[in-house]
């Protein structure tokens, strides 16, 4: 038997995405920068994508620009920020992906920007007070808060942040990535001037993604060379992922609602029993609470500390992480900022449509076995 409870670090391809990518592979393979019919087929079909992703987020296709993923997407918002705006303070959190951390680690180390962090406490939360203080006393800033954490599954409330950065002039990028394809943006709505997105968490295909750059706030380009996505990112588009991102952000707002409250049954399933079956089990920040949490991912704290249980799990066919797989092999900085004097081993559980309740239940016996022998 084999379980896959690590969608938060990847998922898996849909079908029907597959399906309407394979022509652009195989048929419609045209560069899109050629100017005969191969070519404006290939350019017609990107377009007709970016269509898709603005009328599903409620923005306008000019403002979608395809990328490789969320990191290429955080990278140009926020360098596009600091070198076009020419704004020098940044606040973000410590609990920040790394494609946010190192680069503005990177960008302070260079004296280009000065660099403030906003608290946090036991749980992983942060304090808006806080926040509105640092931007009025710091004068113009860039804010950049992820709008759920990969690790723990906090939410932020990026509906309020917006508002603060719009009330203060300051620049808002939220990495977007957990959580494009689970729920619903809505970017007339939203304050943001900078999403990020990346297909493969959402059961698209990895290597492609899109940053949604409000309309007047500015880009620089990364890469240089040809004109393409209208001079803001050269090289040729990677045409059958475009196809496949729009197509599962298409399929993943068609079912939106049930498939969320599918998969937080499973959730809730997976806590109820491991609270039943393995005494002392905590959840790290706010994993656990359903409405302060992404409903794909729980971050779990058991008892254990003499066995390697990503280890057992996976002889027993169940694939789950300790963390952000961007991280492997490194302790996580999430659970370090957190400092809440948690003891054990964590394993982060991320569940899809895929998944079903005889695999929480498999899991949380194969678990509970280990239990069982390490307390004997």
């Amino acid at each position: 038997m084999k379980i896959y409870l690590d969608n938060a670090a990847t998922t898996q391809l849909d079908t029907e995405v597959f399906k309407a990518m394979t022509p652009y592979l195989l048929e419609h393979y045209g560069n899109p920068s050629s100017h005969h019919a191969h070519g404006r087929e290939a350019k017609l079909a990107i377009e007709n994508a970016r269509a898709t992703i603005a009328r599903l987020i409620n923005a306008s296709p000019e403002e979608i620009v395809f990328t490789s993923g969320g990191t290429e997407a955080d990278n140009t918002a926020i360098l596009s920020t600091i070198r076009v705006q020419q704004i020098k303070n940044v606040i973000t959190t410590p609990l920040e992906h790394h494609a946010v951390l190192h680069l503005l680690e990177n960008l302070e180390k260079q004296g280009e920007i000065k660099l403030n962090y906003l608290s946090i406490n036991k749980q992983g939360e942060i304090d808006l007070t806080e926040l509105e203080q640092l931007i009025k006393s710091n004068g113009r800033s860039l804010v950049s808060v992820m709008h759920a954490n990969n690790e723990i599954g906090n939410l932020n409330d990026i509906d309020a942040i917006g508002e603060i950065c719009e009330r203060y002039n300051a620049v808002f990028h939220t990495d977007t990535v957990q959580t494009i394809g689970h729920y619903r943006h809505d970017l007339q709505k939203l304050k943001a001037h900078f999403i990020a997105s990346s297909a493969h968490k959402f059961h698209g295909p990895k290597g492609v993604g899109f940053l949604y750059c409000r309309k007047g706030t500015g880009l620089t380009k990364l890469l240089h060379g040809g004109s393409q996505e209208r001079q803001l990112r050269a090289g040729t588009e990677n045409i059958h992922g475009i196809i496949g991102l729009a197509t599962a952000l298409e399929i993943a707002y068609q079912d939106i609602d049930a498939h969320q409250s599918y998969i937080q049954s499973l959730k809730d399933r997976l806590i109820a029993k491991l609270t039943e079956q393995i005494p002392g089990v905590t959840f790290n920040g706010n994993s656990a609470i359903a409405d302060k949490s992404l409903y794909t991912v729980l971050s779990v704290n058991l008892p254990f500390t003499d066995v390697n249980l990503l280890s057992c799990l996976d002889q027993q066919g169940v694939s789950v992480s300790g963390g952000s797989a961007c991280s492997t092999g490194s302790a996580s900085h999430v659970l370090k900022a957190l400092n809440n004097g948690a003891s054990g081993y964590t394993i982060r559980f991320s569940f899809s449509k895929f998944n079903t309740a005889q695999e929480i239940d498999f899991t949380v016996a194969a678990l509970a076995a280990v239990y069982r022998s390490v307390a004997a």
